[in-house]
Order: C-alpha cells, then structure tokens, then sequence
C-alpha cells in the first residue's frame, strides 16, 4: 500500500484529542504539521501514547494488535523513544505496509531528509525574499529556527525575550570597535594562514640594493630590486648606477628595503613590532598599507649588509612620500596630475590646489578609520610616514610607533613615541595612570570598554589635523615654520581661532577658507584639546562625515577628468 493512499485524520484533530502529547505547528491549515510534547508527562502517559499509536494505526489500516518495535522489544513506546521508533524509512517499497506507515507519520509530523524545517519561516518572509522552501539555505535556517524554538520550548515569554535581548547585547559588545569577535577571527585563523600560505621565504641573496631613500631613528630605507632567476651575475652597483637601479630593465621587481639598525638601543624591538604590524595590516587594511613582502636577515657582513641584522622588505609603490611632495616649490598643484590622471580643466589655480589637498587628506582620514577599527593606533601620522603611489594613493608606513589596543600589543602608558612636531597635547595615547595590559584575551575581551572611555583613535587623529594645516599654507611646511606654528598654538591653548586671530604673521587660508570655510572648520575639530569622553575632536568616521568631503569636489574631478576625451 503507497504512502500516498494513506487516509490520516486532520493534524488539528489528532492535537485536540491529544493535547497532553501533541500541538500544531504551522502558519497555515493545509501546512499544519504536528510538533510532539517530550517533556516528562503524569503517571497516564503510557496509556496516552499507546491510545494514540493504535488511533494511527487504525488510521493506516493496521491492525491495533501489531507493535512498533523499539530497540528494546517492549510492547508499548516510551515518549523519549517514540522520535527514533517511527521515522524509519521515508521512501517506502510498494507492498511494505511498515515502510509506508513511516513514511506517512514522517509527513504528518513535518520531517524532511535534511533535518531542517522551512515551516518555522514565514512563507510572507520567504516571498519577500524571493527565496523558495525548497531552497537549502532556507531549510538550514528552517532547522535552526526549530532547534532554537525546541531549546527554549520550556521558558515563558519573559524569559525568552530576556535570552534576545542578552544575545543582541553580546552580539552588540563583540562587533563594536575595535572588534573582539573579528580580532578572534584574526588572531586564531587568518594569522595562522598567512604564517603556512601568505609568507615569501626571503633571503639576503634575493635583492640588490640601490639607493638610499630616507633614515629614522631605528633604520635606513633603500630602494631595491629582486635579483633575476635567469641566473645572469649582475656587477655590484656603486655610485651613480645605485641611483639609477629604479630604471634598470634588468630588475622586473622594484621593492622597498628598511635596514633595522644594529647597534642603536631599541632598534631590534621597534623592527620586530613593524613586521609584526605590516603583517597585520595586511590582513585587516591591505588597501592602507605599501604591500608587505616579508623579511630577512643578512648571513653575511656585506656592503649594506650587516650579518645578524633584519631587513624588511615592501614591494615598490612608489619612492617619494608625501613630504617629499611638500618640498616642492609647486605643492600641492605637483600631486595634481597625479592624484587625478591629468590637469583638471575649468577650475583656478586656487580650486585645483583645494582639490588635491582634499583628495590626499580624504585618503589618509580613510586609511586611519580603517585601522582604527582594528585597534591599531598609528601613534607617527605625519608626511614622511605617507607614501605616495605612482597611482596616486597615500598609504601609511612606518607601523614601528604603533599599538594594537586591542590586544596590548606595543603599548607602554608612560612612553611616548610621536615626533613633538605632530604629537596633541594629551602626549600619550591612553592616561598614563592605565595600567599595563593583562593577557592577551582577556586585553581582547575588555577592549571595547577601554576603547569606549578613552576613544585612542583621536591621538592619531590630532596628528592628520597638522597634517591638513601643511597641506594648506605654505608658511607650515618648512620644519621652522611648523615649529613656531606650535609654540603659538600652545600659547594660544590649542585653539586655532585664537591662533588665527593672535598669530604674528598673518597665514595664508585660501585653501581652507573655499567653500565658506569647511575647510577651516574640520580643521578647527582635529587641530583641539580633547574635552571628557573624546569631545572635542572628530574620529576618523566622524571626519569622513563632515561637510569638507561630503561636497565630494574631488571625487567628482578624478572621474570627469578621467572620461574626459581632451588632453
């Protein structure tokens, strides 16, 4: 006999007659399936399920006298048995009365083969969605949805929407900045992946050296080439071929080289952090940061090699930093075509310069807000540590200086490490009375309170304000001015009305003062005294937000200049 010939009573039926051990489920009556209640019964059970199994198989035109059997062999059905005793075989043979009565108290019941239940999701939602419930997904999270409802199936409603409300706020406290759940994430299966799949096994044999770029405190940067594996032996460049190596054919891969200082204290450290920190970015913000390649360590005393000594390798993007730019006597119209693939058209001198400083400072307030919102604090925003692409993209280097709050990660409370000519006046990028950080996830776990109190972000922040302020008058972009620029803000109590009022020589703001002083205005709200709770001074999101981009004058230049057919 087919399962389909099966002649069963209405689910509504079968749940009135058996309240004590069924109820419906389902949003409507021709999709009612019936949900078994498996909890402990009163001492009638027994007699309850077994009156409800012979009403079943009376219904199935079986005899009363015939058992299901249990595991067991026993004559009647346990409750906490009934689940495993009925489902055997969905797809019953022809002639196989057992089978075709599995398969018709499976479809009474509402099981399917995936174990999900589509039912428990609104077929309103479902059409909504444009999903069908035959969709997996849809009978995944059907199954889920069930499970859950199994789960709490013993709590009232107060107590159910208690459960929500804690899981919504757990939920809540694991994504907010800077990220506990996605740190994990990091942490625990995305580092691991880079350390097996992502990592260059570099050595010192793989790179010439060319010229010299610039120097810090705890390492000198090189530009540089991979050597060839075409195995041609290449002369030791010296002199004037060193500086050409950029435009040598024979090097297919530019890169950039850091030389962590051997003899200077604290030097290994500060190298040890920045390759710790370059991976990291690397995972959590490619887009702001040169692409990390790895790194090395000499084997052998060498020219610029120093044997034991670390180098860190990046690959080329570009030689000249935003300071760089800042030197030339045509800043910022020299970043112009650059920045936006040809000479903007229809606009002045003054507006095309607006636009550059704008779109540079667009790109560093968005690299900063997607760090931050991995727990890094940079802690040396300034020019040098902005590298400018030959595609016209700033990105940040030098990680040597940064934290990562999340976790504690070269965080000292009492040590500043910012250059004095960019640092805000709070010096630290936390109150020094916050004590050191505890273990790793714990640090982790707690890090949004202190994210939250203490808003670390605003210390880089103040930095990107002075940064804007060079951009835009000329009188602060040599280190002379800058210096006097700060000695008159101090005295001035860090705000720059009072400093644009009182300053012995009259500053040059076109630039600021365009577009009735959106400008002038975002700089007044990085370039502060941080007031109680972060006030005072915008984060990076909040920047993103003001007037000064929302105009969005140089997102709207790139591209038309870009579509543009004259030259």
């Amino acid at each position: 006999m087919a399962a389909s010939s099966l002649l069963l009573p209405p689910a509504a039926t079968l749940a009135k007659k058996h309240t004590t051990l069924l109820h419906p489920f389902g949003a409507k009556p021709q999709a009612q399936r019936l949900i078994f209640r498996c909890g402990a019964t009163s001492g009638g059970a027994d007699d309850d399920w077994g009156a409800f199994l012979d009403e079943l198989k009376r219904s199935l035109q079986i005899d009363p006298s015939d058992r299901v059997a249990s595991d067991a062999g026993g004559v009647g059905v346990a409750p906490d048995d009934l689940v495993t005793a009925l489902p055997l075989d969905p797809g019953p043979t022809v002639g196989d009365t057992t089978n075709a009565a599995a398969g018709a108290v499976n479809e009474l019941l509402g099981a399917d083969a995936s174990g999900g239940d589509a039912g428990a999701i609104p077929d309103a939602l479902l059409s909504a969605l444009h999903l069908d419930a035959s969709n997996p997904a849809v009978r995944a999270a059907g199954g889920a949805l069930s499970r859950l409802d199994a789960l709490t199936a013993g709590l009232s409603e107060a107590q159910r929407w208690a459960l929500l409300g804690f899981l919504a706020a757990t939920w809540l406290y694991l994504t907010a900045r800077p990220g506990v759940l996605s740190g994990a994430v990091d942490a625990y299966v995305l580092a691991p992946l880079q350390l097996v799949l992502g990592r260059r096994s570099l050595k010192m044999s793989d790179f010439v050296v060319g010229e010299r770029i610039g120097e810090g405190s705890f390492g000198v940067v090189y530009a540089g080439a991979v050597v060839p594996k075409n195995g041609a032996v290449l002369e030791e460049r010296a002199g004037r071929a060193r500086t050409s190596l950029q435009n040598d054919d024979r090097y297919k891969e530019k890169v950039i080289l850091k030389k962590i200082k051997v003899m200077t204290v604290g030097a290994k450290e500060c190298g040890d952090y920045e390759e710790w920190f370059n991976y990291r970015v690397a995972r959590a913000a490619p887009e702001s940061c040169a692409e990390f390649l790895g790194s090395f360590v000499a084997d052998v005393t060498k020219a610029e090699f120093i044997k034991g000594g670390k180098w860190l390798v990046w690959k080329f993007e570009g030689d000249r930093t935003l300071a760089n730019y800042m030197t030339d006597r045509g800043f910022p119209s020299s970043l112009e075509s650059l920045m936006f693939g040809r000479t903007l058209r229809g606009l002045s001198t003054l507006e095309r310069d607006a636009l550059v400083v704008k779109q540079v400072m667009r790109q560093l307030v968005t690299s900063l807000k997607r760090i931050h919102g991995t727990g890094i604090v940079h802690r040396d925003i300034k020019p040098s540590n902005l590298v400018v692409t030959r595609r016209g993209q700033v990105k940040l280097i030098d990680f040597g200086a940064a934290t990562d709050l999340r976790i504690g990660k070269n965080y000292v409370p009492d040590r500043g490490l910012l250059d004095p000519d960019y640092c805000p006046p709070e010096l630290y990028v936390l109150p020094e009375e916050t004590p050191q950080p505890p273990p790793e996830p714990i640090a982790a776990i707690l890090s949004p309170i202190l994210w939250q109190l203490n808003q670390p972000d605003l210390f880089d922040m103040y930095s990107a304000g002075i940064v804007l302020m060079q951009m835009a008058i000329p009188s602060l972009r040599t280190q002379s001015g800058l210096k006097n620029f700060n000695a008159e803000l101090r005295s001035a109590g860090y705000d720059l009305n009072r400093w644009r009022q009182s300053a012995r020589r009259k500053p040059d703001l076109q630039i600021l003062d365009l577009d009735s002083g959106r400008g002038w205005d975002l700089a007044t709200k990085l370039v502060s005294e941080r007031g109680a709770n972060g006030g005072g001074r915008l984060s990076a999101a909040a920047a993103l937000r003001h007037p000064y981009f929302l105009l969005g004058g140089d997102q709207a230049a790139a591209v038309l200049s870009k579509l543009s057919l004259s030259k």
